[in-house]
């Protein structure tokens, strides 16, 4: 039975030289641009098996580019007299360019990207023989470093690691989303959530300050607004400053009283 959408077959060697023939007989773009059609996927492959080698800072499309670019040139001097097929040629030319590309790309010595091999290699081993994972101590020892020295290591591997919050951590549907997109914001003025809640609190807070007296009203506006002392509020209204007090306490306890569900807020202003 075969389903609606048949998977691309791969060409043969002896189709993609024959492609290369016609290629070479013709020196037609477009024989070319099929022959490069037809090895694409062993571009994609030599990229994509390299990602997990690739900083995060890089774009993989880039490395793609050299891909193809290398393969280009390797479609151009092939030489089928020297025994190699053109796919054995083409995949060590691309592999040769993705490499190189890759060590232009990474700023940090290779001697730290061996030793960072060696750190995940024996992190995964241990794991898969003790079924946890390692401490530090046993992670050290399985790498004959020291902690300190693995510490060491492993700050230098964290700081070479450095990605662009314009990297592209997912595209789909034409919808493409960035690191800076993933990262939540500790702003909670910019959470629409949080703002609206605010309002309503702030709205209730107004209808309740709007029910106290005039009295209370000048106190709290004095207290809280002017920051005048309780001395300074009765000199300013001609009552005691116990009178103040007394006025205090009963506002904030009618403020309380209508506002329990927004003690938050009402803390935030006295």
């Amino acid at each position: 039975m075969q389903t609606g959408t048949q998977q691309a077959v791969r060409p043969s060697a002896p189709e993609v030289l024959a492609s290369w023939e016609e290629y070479r007989r013709s020196g037609d773009p477009r024989v070319r641009d099929r022959l490069i059609f037809m090895l694409m996927p062993m571009v994609r492959y030599i990229v994509h098996r390299k990602i997990r080698s690739v900083p995060s800072h890089c774009d993989v499309e880039d490395f793609m580019s050299c891909g193809i670019e290398a393969l280009i040139t390797a479609i151009e001097r092939y030489d089928p007299h020297k025994g190699a097929t053109i796919e054995q040629y083409a995949w060590t030319r691309v592999q040769g360019a993705v490499l190189d590309e890759l060590r232009r790309s990474d700023w940090a010595p290779r001697s730290l990207r061996r030793d960072e091999r060696a750190i995940n290699t024996a992190r995964e081993r241990f794991a898969d023989a003790h079924e946890r994972q390692p401490s530090h101590q046993e992670l050290a020892q399985s790498v004959d470093m020291s902690p300190r020295e693995l510490t060491s290591r492993l700050d230098q591997v964290a700081l070479a690691d450095v990605s662009s919050l314009n990297q592209t951590v997912r595209c789909d549907e034409g919808n493409t989303i960035e690191q800076i997109d993933t990262i939540e914001s500790e702003d909670l003025d910019s959470d629409p959530a949080v703002c609206a809640e605010r309002r309503e609190a702030k709205e209730h807070f107004r209808k309740a300050f709007a029910r106290l007296s005039k009295q209370e009203r000048e106190v709290a506006v004095l207290l809280y607004v002017e920051n005048l002392t309780l001395r300074d509020i009765g000199a300013r209204l001609g009552v005691s400053e116990s009178r103040v007090s007394q006025i205090h306490t009963k506002l904030r306890g009618r403020l309380y009283e209508q506002l329990s569900g927004e003690l938050s807020l009402f803390s935030e202003i006295g």
